[in-house]
């Protein structure tokens, strides 16, 4: 029994039973560094209507209490397809280029995985960003993830350890962040079928403060930076249409993944110049009119009404996103949280959450649960009618009690750890203990940061801890106020991590 859970057991069995009769279809759509505060219907001071997405939010559940397992992309990506923390994987970096390999064990039971052996199709899309082994000429892996290792890749070999190895029947999409690393080419499958030929050249994409994080390196004649996500856009559908049209009673579980809104803002062309937030902006609108354009989809060939759509950001929004995006448009997509993309406050980790389910999740509600996105797993499980063995998804709580009787069901998870590189934090209900001093990320004496860095009001105390209730700004650190709730939090958290001992 995973002591971080409540689990509901005569819930669990009688629903999981009947839902098992008529499995339906699953759509996870993650947005790449979306802020809380860039959604509207999250934000009603947002720049950017996001028209699509309040519509999912209005025809099923949002939450406001949801948050990734990392403040950085890989080791939340990770969590969401093994249900558990990324500390449990050892060291996890941010992948680049030819990075790997492939931080999912080869046996390890995995979201697609769990669901394919319920019968689901199980379809990716998008950004991977979990790792990969590539190799040279000679047959030796590849441990350089910058330029000189996407150069010494040898593209005739299969890559052995891609989504179709690890419960996917079917990939297409990048190694790592799609306009911003070093290897700019897409993969089918377990190959690159269109290698890279050629320096990327940087002149010809647009210029602007969101313009300059892609990294040097080698692109393939048919990709193009500012449109990989209409091609991600298409392959989707391609995948939808030809699933319901060749197995229409054989669920399907698909995970699309966008490069928005990552920097580089580059949107696509028919969406520059489209809102009056600039090129992020347009970026986010890009993002929102991929979101419509699934749906209307899952409209089309008739599934809408047996799918589960859910929708995430796998962190905060990026500094330079933030600062640029407050500073020239009014439009902070961190708000209301303290923080950004890395950090441990909330900015960093609080996302956008929203779940659609015609006819079990309620439309226009609202849960204020606090939950994790390891716990899609968990949830997918009780859904579909598998069980997880004991040593899958130890991070994983069921959230279908709380989609289909709303907050009225007891708390879905007794506390929730976050992940900010290499320091945690911890949650339960009001309390916030994060274990370590600052952000555990950004430097705030940066020159971009230093209007935003606020006093610690207990300089001395190794830790810190806040009552999100009455300060959900996290600016007064209680640690020496309460250090019985310190001491708690902090055992539970060593429990987590399993460091321990009586």
């Amino acid at each position: 029994m995973k002591p971080f859970c409540v689990l509901f057991a005569f819930f669990a069995l009688f629903y999981g039973q009947s839902l098992a009769n008529g499995k339906p279809n699953i759509v996870f759509i993650l947005a790449d560094d979306l802020g809380y505060g860039d959604v509207s219907c999250y934000n009603v001071q947002s720049k950017v209507p996001t028209p699509r997405i309040d519509r999912l939010a209005r025809e099923g559940m949002r939450f406001t209490d949801a948050h990734s397992p990392s403040t950085v992309c890989t080791p939340t990506r990770y969590s969401l397809l093994t249900g558990q923390m990324p500390f449990r994987a050892g060291r996890v970096p941010v992948f680049t280029g030819a990075g790997g390999p492939c931080l999912i064990r080869e046996n390890q039971l995995t979201l697609p995985q769990m669901l394919r052996n319920r019968g689901y199709a199980t379809a990716m899309t998008g950004k991977w960003h979990v790792g990969l082994t590539f190799f040279d000429a000679k047959g030796v892996r590849i441990a350089d993830q910058g330029l000189e290792g996407v150069k010494r890749i040898d593209f005739a070999r299969a890559i052995p350890d891609t989504p179709i190895h690890r419960g996917f029947d079917w990939f297409f999409g990048t190694a790592c962040c799609p306009g911003t690393d070093h290897l700019y080419a897409f993969i089918v499958g377990d190959r690159i079928p269109v290698p890279p030929t050629k320096l990327l050249d940087k002149s010809k994409l647009p210029k602007h403060p969101y313009a300059h994080d892609n990294r040097p390196g080698l692109i393939a004649p048919d990709y193009d930076i500012e449109e990989v996500d209409m091609v991600f856009l298409k392959k989707s559908k391609e995948f939808l249409e030809e699933h319901v049209k060749r197995q229409p009673h054989k669920p399907f579980f698909l995970y699309h993944a966008t490069a928005a809104v990552h920097l580089p803002s580059f949107a696509g062309r028919q969406f520059q110049g489209k809102t009056k937030a600039g090129p992020h902006g347009d970026f986010i609108h890009e993002f929102d009119w991929i979101v419509g354009e699934l749906l209307d989809t899952l409209e089309k060939l008739g599934v809408a009404d047996n799918t589960l759509v859910m929708l995430s950001s796998d962190n905060g929004p990026e500094v330079t996103s933030v600062v640029h995006m407050r500073a020239d448009y009014g439009h902070d997509g961190a708000r209301p949280w303290r923080g950004m993309k890395r950090d441990n406050w909330e900015g960093g980790h609080r996302v956008p959450f929203i779940v659609r389910w015609p006819g079990k999740v309620k439309p226009g509600s609202t849960s204020a649960q606090t939950v994790s996105m390891t716990d899609v797993m968990a949830t997918c499980a009780a859904v579909c009618g598998a069980t997880l063995p004991s040593n899958a998804a130890p991070d994983s709580c069921n959230l279908l009690p709380v989609l289909l009787h709303g907050d009225g069901t007891k708390p879905a998870r007794a506390y929730t750890v976050q992940q900010a590189l290499s320091v945690l934090s911890i949650r339960r209900g009001p309390w916030k203990y994060l274990d370590h001093r600052g952000s555990g990320g950004n430097n705030y004496d940066r020159a971009e940061l230093k209007a935003f860095a606020l006093p610690d009001t207990a300089p001395d105390a190794p830790g810190q801890l806040y009552n999100l209730a009455t300060d959900p700004g996290e600016r007064t650190n209680l640690y020496f106020k309460h250090p019985d709730i310190v001491k708690e939090l902090k055992r539970l958290l060593d429990i987590r991590k399993g460091n321990y001992h009586e």
